[in-house]
């Protein structure tokens, strides 16, 4: 097995791979030799708008900086960005657009896991290396209907396991679980319920809002205070996008919920928040990856340098942090080295497939590993606990 790269010698031992195989030419699905174009599928407007605008920003510095770095060599990449309006049939409309044009030489998708899981069959059919970063276990199994797609976000079984773990070391035998009425949702729903299961944790109720509520306040109080004393939860855990988590902890705030709330790691979003939602938020604890806080962490590793220098990036740029942009970066870069290692005058998209399926990464986000078998890359390790205070995310720990 090869050792894990850090995300620095990635690109150094990448740029040496794209210039020692300059010889190498492969089949017939191919783009030419200086430009390389990644399209992305990103929720623009709508519902999750926030989190696409948050991965396009990410896409752009993060290609800005390759084409700089020079580790493509002679070639080029350039970004072909769509909306989707947060609509899984516009979606397939531009997956449709993108693989019948053979200068794209691969997909990003954006948070939108049933966009994903319903493209999934025109993606294997025109046989299109495409990197998800959408959340559902969906969207990249089962393997033999996803030969083409890869996912790189937190898993839903991870991100569970880990609160569930939380509750057992505090003691905590009861939850209420609130999620959304999509893939993932339906996705935390089952998994949170057997991770508790397994640790003899009750989950006492469950309530679903749609994607597109602006208003969870009679979900979360129906949760928050039910009227049965005997099911009063321990713990009000949130599953859903970050806007709507948010709500969900004002709504907790006002009725004078005592327990602990606990966000899913699809609710990680901007690094700072103001006004209400900051006063409504403190002390709500999140599992997520270390790159959201990074700047509370000792760079004692390449890997976790790489992360701080990303992290200065994108907040000089941008003023503040998006939580998910690091997964967009990582999906850039894994294409870019899947490039250089295919090498050659021409790019086959096959050939980046077969790299892409092997991908052993010290990510800005994390461990990734790809395997035949595993096409869900985001190592369970690369996830903690973090909580909210005075206005900002923190390590819990």
């Amino acid at each position: 097995m090869r050792p894990i790269r850090s995300a620095v010698a990635t690109a150094l031992a990448s740029t040496l791979l794209a210039s020692s195989l300059t010889g190498c030419q492969f089949g017939s699905d191919s783009t030419a030799g200086g430009e390389i174009v990644i399209a992305a599928d990103l929720e623009l407007s709508g519902a999750a708008a926030a989190v696409g605008k948050g991965y396009q920003r990410a896409l752009e510095l993060s290609v800005e900086q390759i084409n700089e770095s020079g580790l493509l060599g002679g070639r080029t990449i350039r970004l072909d960005v769509r909306d989707n309006r947060s609509d899984p049939s516009e979606s397939l409309r531009n997956i449709g657009d993108f693989t019948s044009n053979s200068q794209v030489t691969a997909i990003i998708m954006g948070s939108c896991s049933d966009c994903a899981v319903g493209a999934a069959r025109t993606l294997n059919d025109k046989r299109v290396p495409t990197i998800s970063l959408a959340p559902a276990t969906a969207v990249a199994t089962p393997v033999a209907e996803r030969r083409y797609v890869f996912k790189l976000g937190p898993n839903a079984a991870d991100s569970a396991a880990t609160i569930a773990n939380e509750l057992r070391r505090r003691g905590i035998r009861q939850a209420s679980l609130l999620h959304t009425d999509d893939e993932y949702g339906k996705d935390g729903l089952r998994v949170m319920s057997a991770e508790l299961d397994k640790l003899d944790i009750d989950l006492v109720a469950s309530k679903q809002v749609r994607t597109t509520d602006t208003d969870v306040s009679q979900a979360v109080s129906a949760l928050a205070e039910p009227e049965d004393d005997d099911e009063d939860p321990g713990a009000l855990l949130v599953w859903t996008s970050a806007e709507q988590a948010v709500l969900a902890a004002d709504s907790a705030a006002q009725v004078d919920y005592p327990g602990p709330v606990f966000f899913d790691a699809a609710a990680a979003g901007d690094l700072f928040l103001t006004g209400g939602s900051a006063n409504g938020a403190e002390g709500v604890n999140l599992v997520f990856t270390q790159t959201m806080v990074i700047d509370d962490v000792i760079a004692n590793t390449p890997a976790k340098a790489a992360r701080k220098q990303w992290f200065r990036d994108y907040t000089a740029r941008f003023g503040s942090y998006y939580g998910f942009s690091s997964f967009a970066a990582d999906a850039v870069q894994l294409i870019a080295e899947a490039v250089a290692l295919s090498g050659g005058e021409t790019v086959d998209r096959e050939a980046i497939r077969e790299v892409l399926e092997t991908t052993q990464l010290d990510g800005l986000s994390g461990p990734i590993r790809m395997t035949p078998d595993n096409h869900s890359g985001l190592m369970p390790q690369a996830l903690t606990m973090l909580v909210f205070r005075g206005g900002r995310w923190r390590l819990a720990s």
